[in-house]
């Protein structure tokens, strides 16, 4: 399993950079996870846009899907010219209803899939946890705790990669995250910003705290803040997690041995 950052900032990018997105290569397949703004550029300077076999949104604040408006504009294009067949696989939450719908409306572009819809696990606590097989390769998503509904996401067996999406710390994301390979985790913020982002996001405090307690064996931070100096994020980040944590960067690749997942 291969993890590509194509865009680690949030909300806005800087100069040349991109918001919330990540490439997916696993079992013969490449899942966009996130499509935030200025992504698809970038992505393209990874792989061709037509090779992608599916995309899933976290949830449905701009950063993290703005660019799925340009990408279907791509794939309409695509299919005019010949090339491919089938719209596109898409996974994204189905609220706000407005958003929702307008996406679903693309279907010369998309397959838009409601996560909602995707069938439930019951894991013996207070939420539910909805699941996907995409050509074999499984995910589970578990709700967040953020002003807009959205999802954590977890890639193949439990060990494997976990996505935190945007999310105040939750028994839900602490869950899914138990001994992760990768745990790609957000730290919006500093930790003195514990108050403003209280209910909405993590610290880089918290998200250390959260992958120590969750027994991961990796973390990787994302969703950085444009004016911060993500080194100081990550100074924050290992004094609660009690080891070395890595920054995720625009265009850098993290292998996931698959007997880790």
């Amino acid at each position: 399993m291969k993890l590509t950052v194509i865009g680690c900032w949030a909300p806005y990018p800087r100069g040349g950079g991109a918001c919330s997105s990540y490439l997916l290569q696993a079992a013969g397949l490449n899942i966009l996870m996130d499509a935030g703004s200025g992504s698809l550029s970038k992505l393209m300077n990874i792989i061709d846009f037509r090779l992608l076999d599916g995309v899933i949104i976290s949830h449905l604040h701009h950063d993290h899907y703005s660019d799925l408006f340009v990408l279907r504009y791509a794939i309409e294009g695509d299919r005019r010219g010949g090339g491919r067949k089938e719209p596109l696989p898409l996974f994204v939450p189905g609220v706000p209803q407005a958003s929702y719908e307008q996406l679903a409306g693309y279907r010369r572009a998309f397959a838009t899939t409601p996560i909602e819809s995707l069938p439930q696990q019951f894991p013996g606590q207070d939420f539910a946890i909805h699941t996907l097989n995409i050509g074999g390769l499984e995910f589970r998503f578990a709700p967040t705790k953020h002003p807009m509904p959205g999802y954590s996401i977890a890639v193949g067996q439990p060990g494997g990669l976990v996505f935190s999406g945007d999310t105040a710390p939750t028994k839900a994301l602490e869950h899914l995250a138990q001994k992760a390979a990768l745990f790609l985790c957000e730290a919006s913020g500093l930790d003195e910003d514990a108050e403003a982002v209280r209910e909405a996001h993590l610290t880089a405090g918290q998200a250390g705290t959260l992958a120590r307690d969750a027994g991961a064996r990796r973390l990787l931070l994302t969703h950085f803040w444009p004016e911060y100096d993500p080194n100081l994020l990550g100074k924050q980040a290992e004094k609660t997690f009690g080891g070395p944590v890595d920054l995720a960067r625009e265009g850098e690749t993290y292998l996931i041995r698959k007997w880790d997942c």
